[in-house]
Parts: structure tokens; sequence; C-alpha cells
């Protein structure tokens, strides 16, 4: 039975492994690989970037030693787009493309405008608090934890930054599929989301979720099954003998 890794980038505030749940609702041939960034998680002791590009290749040259067999890329949020520069990165150096991107959560590369409105500045503590409740997906008790907030608010508000500051770089068309995951009651317009496929030469998809910005949390059973057939097409794509099923 053929494995796909399945890398891993999280939204701004958090650690990569918000995804290592995910191994227990997917299959045996996919497997999970949360990327860590670096300030959080087993990284904390790194310094926090601001700087996407840097940032995309960093990560590309971490990951390029680790593509001996097919994969995957998956974000959600800031992860989708950092996603989508570490396969422009990873194409740079020359490794092998991985068979699909996922982007979910985010307004395609082109079409930023007002999306990340005001994140080009660091923004201070109550107005990043505020960002959290209108997002819904931190619980008030964890907002209301001074010690907790004093570890999660620096690395939000240089991830917020890495947002704004974003400049959408002009390239040829990824050699790859990129499947797009959008809420039904998230701020990203359709028009957003269906910009994605301008990024592609092979091959696009949407589909549309329940809930608003955290639908992958709050419809998580739903998000990977996605997952699991649009991957599972990949893969029986380069290896089409094998015996990787949709629902398996």
């Amino acid at each position: 039975m053929p494995r796909l890794n399945l890398f891993c980038l999280p939204y701004s505030g958090a650690s990569a492994m918000v995804y290592s749940r995910w191994r227990r609702g997917l299959p045996d041939w996919l497997q999970v690989q949360p990327v860590e960034l670096p300030g959080r998680g087993a990284r904390l002791g790194e310094p926090l970037q601001t700087d996407m590009h840097a940032l995309a290749r960093q990560l590309a040259g971490e990951l390029a030693p680790r593509l001996d067999q097919p994969y995957a890329l998956f974000g959600h949020s800031l992860g989708a787009l950092l996603a989508f520069e570490i396969a422009h990165a990873l194409g740079d150096l020359a490794s092998p493309p991985p068979l699909a991107l996922l982007a979910s959560g985010t307004a395609a590369p082109t079409r930023r405008e007002e999306y990340e409105k005001d994140y080009s500045q660091p923004k201070t503590d109550e107005e990043l608090i505020a960002e959290l409740r209108d997002l819904q997906g931190t619980p008030e008790e964890v907002l209301d934890n001074e010690e907790l907030m004093s570890l999660t608010l620096p690395v939000l508000r240089a991830d917020f930054l890495m947002c704004g500051r974003y400049l959408y770089r002009p390239r040829p068309l990824l050699e790859l599929p990129i499947h797009v995951l959008g809420g039904k009651e998230d701020r990203s317009s359709m028009e957003q989301l269906l910009a994605w496929q301008e990024e592609t030469a092979v091959g696009f998809s949407l589909d549309m979720i329940a809930g608003g910005h955290f639908f992958i949390h709050e419809h998580e059973s739903r998000v990977l099954k996605l997952i699991r057939n649009n991957l599972s097409v990949q893969l029986r794509r380069v290896q089409p003998c094998s015996a990787v099923g949709a629902d398996a």
C-alpha cells in the first residue's frame, strides 16, 4: 500500500500540533505531518518570522530532504498562503512537486484586497483579543487568562504582520492541482476563493463547508473526508495499481 505524507501548516497564532488529532480520523496510507513554525511548539526558542517569502524558503529547505515519497501540502488561513509559497520555493529547489495543494479558509494570493486590512502594522493586545473574539475560535476563558494570552499574543501579532505584509509575486503557474475549502460563514467571498484557480495549470476544485473561519474544527469529519477523497484520486494517478480507496 503506497503512503502519502500530508504536510500541514498552521493558522495564525497556532502550533502545527492542532493537526495531530487528524491522525485518528485519516487512514494509515495518509500520514499527517504537522509543520511547526519558528517561535512556537517544539521551536519555541527560535525567533518569530514576519516575512512570508523568507519563511517559505526556510521551510522548503527543511522539507526537501523528506520528500522521498508522494506528498501534499495543506494549510488553513495563514497556513494556506504559506503552503502556496512553499510549493513555489520547492520548485526553485528542483524538489519533487507535491501531488496537490489544499488551501483552506483564505482568499487567493491575488485577492487580498481589504482582507488583511490594517494588518501591516503591529496590533495592540486589545486589538488582537478583539480579533480573536470576532473569529470565534477561542474560548472566552482562554481570552481572559492573562498567562495564556502572554504566550499567544506575540505569536499572533507576528503572524498577522506576516499576512499584512505579504506581497504576491507573479510566477509560472503551479503544475499541480489546487483544492480549496471555504467556510460558508467565513469572511472570504466566493470570488476570492475561486481566484485560487488562477494559480494552477493543472486542476482546481472548491468545496464550501458550513461554519465560520474555524470550520476545519467545527466540521472536522467533513473536512477530513474531502481531504481523503481528493488525495486518494491524486495518489491513484501516480500509483495506478494501488488499492487506495476514497473512503478507506
